[in-house]
């Protein structure tokens, strides 16, 4: 033995070819790999037992496979007619119908813990199985790592775990002997009978077309997109997802099946789960569509980072791009409605007037609008980026800003919603034009101005606005609540003496006195109908009339409607009111709650608080 294995070869003569007896050894250790797998394959032939039931016996099987596999591959290079090989082929059909009944067993067996949403909520804790724990096929390591998993992780995660790790054992010996076409049928067919399932309940619709969204009703179209909104994100990061992690761990020996399996089993589902939104964004658009529309493009972009992710093969690249054009479509719809609502404002033709001068019908609609629109404004932001606003050029400064706050309506979506206030506002004023009172014009501009700034505090539009905007307008209603008064109460001022305390004839008392109670009369029964909704800024006015008129008929009054006075009979009949009198009737106003009448004496009436 020593002769033939250390003799060095002379330099002078070519290295023989491989002595007889070195071929002899390496058949022995084939022949003693075929007669291992022999025992072990046919021991398991007809045993209706789980082969991966028993660890150490599902080791052993898969190690006696990866034996075969060496010695056939041997006997094709130096035996390929020996009758051993056939042998060793039919023990390798066996052996493979054996592990295709395993992996079918497994997938059906650990449905509960292969579903998406284990796989997903598990893959946090142990992203992935880095090792098939029959790759290195040493017992004792095998035994290391289940020790490690059992003092880490739950009982189902270990059972997720070991299963996915099967899975992967039984994939990579079938596909190295040349099965895989056997592997991934029974995968495909199981997994993609999961998947469809599972949108099948989350709501997902398959064959809905753009023909059949578009006639349904609103109402019904509507339930469609809460159903869908409520779906979606569970269908991506759980359901495709955990799809995507079995897939990776079942097949990561190869690419091309692992794109194969996740695509077929994937594909038709993801493309019905974002094709609905592009179908709902090509429907006719109307205003109450605008906020839906926005919710489905929040929903896909938001989620966009994960698709891209789990849909990144060449072979899903149309998922990828049907979530991008449902996100283009919804964009296009949410700039043509909001370019349509600006143009209803605009297109406003009603001509009834608010009784009392209170807050109109569009003011209303557009701030709630407008209001709800400011929850969506990072999305809105988003959605015209590239849509740059010009402003027209006859904005009125008054309304829109200055240079001096410009920093508070910088942003392009500010800009817009700014635009949006102001079409709203311009088209108030038309409307106030409507009333034939001039006064009641001014109330009735101050009442939705003061509307509109109670709104945008309340909301988001706070922050789009800013509080130069919202400072600037609230001094516009107090423009628009001066105007009210002076027209208003313009002829009981004009009754009253310029000078209060001066002396004067009693003609001229009885004529101011006479004066005083026809204005303050006729501007009362006039006004007691109007309305102030707002009770800061009805008390605002209130105080202002208070200040403006009270002070000067309680000078005259003291000196010529007092105690002393009365005592002529010719000044007690023409002293209805005493200065305490105009308070309590003014309590009274700007309800709406009095009709037009008569004023009572100050004798026969109370003040009432409010």
């Amino acid at each position: 033995m020593r002769s033939i294995f250390f003799k060095s070869p002379s330099p002078t003569r070519m290295t023989p070819p491989p002595s007889p007896l070195h071929h002899t050894f390496s058949e022995s250790l084939m022949e003693e790999n075929i007669e291992v797998a022999d025992f072990i394959i046919t021991k398991w032939e007809t045993d209706v037992a789980s082969l991966f039931s028993d660890r150490e016996e599902a080791r052993q099987y898969l190690v006696s496979i990866k034996g075969l596999q060496k010695a056939m591959q041997f006997l094709v290079l130096h035996h390929s007619n020996s009758e051993r090989l056939v042998r060793a082929q039919k023990l390798m059909q066996t052996a493979m119908k054996r592990l295709e009944k395993e992996f079918y067993l497994i997938l059906k067996s650990n449905r509960a813990y292969l579903d998406p949403e284990s796989v997903s909520a598990h893959s946090s804790s142990r992203p992935s199985v880095s090792k098939s724990i029959f790759s290195d096929f040493e017992e004792e390591e095998f035994e290391n790592e289940s020790t490690d998993e059992n003092d880490s992780i739950s009982e189902v995660e270990r059972v997720s775990f070991a299963a996915m790790a099967d899975l992967r054992a039984i994939a990579e010996a079938m596909i190295s002997a040349g099965y895989a076409k056997e592997c991934i049928k029974i995968y495909k067919i199981i997994r993609k009978s999961i998947v469809d399932e599972a949108l099948y309940h989350l709501g997902v619709e398959r064959g809905l077309t753009f023909q059949q969204v578009q006639k349904m009703e609103w109402e019904v179209l509507e339930v469609k997109i809460k159903t869908w909104l409520s779906a979606v994100k569970m269908a991506v990061k759980t359901l495709f997802h955990g799809e995507r992690i079995l897939c990776d761990q079942v097949f990561s020996i190869s690419s091309p099946l692992r794109e194969s399996c996740f695509t077929e089993i994937s594909k038709e589902g993801a493309l019905a789960l974002f094709g609905f939104p592009e179908n709902v964004a090509n429907c006719k658009k109307t205003p109450e569509k605008m906020f839906r529309v926005l919710d489905l493009y929040e929903a896909v972009s938001d989620l966009w980072t994960d698709i891209e992710s789990i849909f990144s093969f060449e072979s899903t690249s149309a998922v990828r791009s049907t979530a991008v054009n449902s996100l283009i479509k919804l964009g296009d719809a949410v700039r043509t409605l909001l370019t349509d609502f600006e143009t209803a404002i605009q297109k406003d033709s009603s001509k009834t007037t608010v009784p009392g001068g209170g807050v109109h019908p569009l003011a209303r609609y557009v701030m709630n609008y407008i209001a709800f629109l400011s929850d969506y404004s990072g999305i809105l932001s988003d959605i015209f980026a590239d849509w740059p606003f010009t402003i027209p050029s006859a904005l009125p400064e008054s309304y829109f800003g200055s240079p001096d706050n410009e920093e508070s309506i910088s942003s392009p979506i500010s800009v817009r919603i700014a635009w949006l206030v102001l079409v709203m506002l311009c088209k108030l004023d038309s409307k106030a034009v409507m009333y034939k009172d001039a006064a009641l014009s001014y109330l009735f501009l101050a009442n939705n101005l003061q509307y509109v700034i109670g709104k945008v505090r309340q909301s988001n539009l706070n922050f789009l606005l800013g509080d130069d905007w919202v400072i600037k307008h609230e001094q516009k209603v107090k423009q628009y609540a001066a105007n009210y008064e002076r027209i208003g109460w313009s002829k009981v001022l004009a009754s009253l003496p310029e000078n209060p305390t001066a002396e004067i004839s009693k003609d001229q008392v009885n004529n101011h006195f006479r004066r005083f109670n026809s204005a303050f009369e006729e501007a009362y029964m006039k006004q007691c109908s109007w309305v102030v909704p707002d009770p800061k800024l009805r008390d605002h006015i209130k105080i202002s009339l208070a200040r403006r008129i009270v002070p000067i008929y309680n000078e005259f009054y003291e000196i010529y409607g007092g105690v002393e006075a009365k005592k002529e009979l010719w000044v007690e009949s023409l002293v209805r009111y005493t200065p305490d009198d105009l308070g309590n009737y003014w309590s009274d106003l700007f309800y709406g709650s009095r009709t037009s009448g008569s004023v009572s004496s100050s004798s026969s009436r109370g003040g009432r608080s409010h």
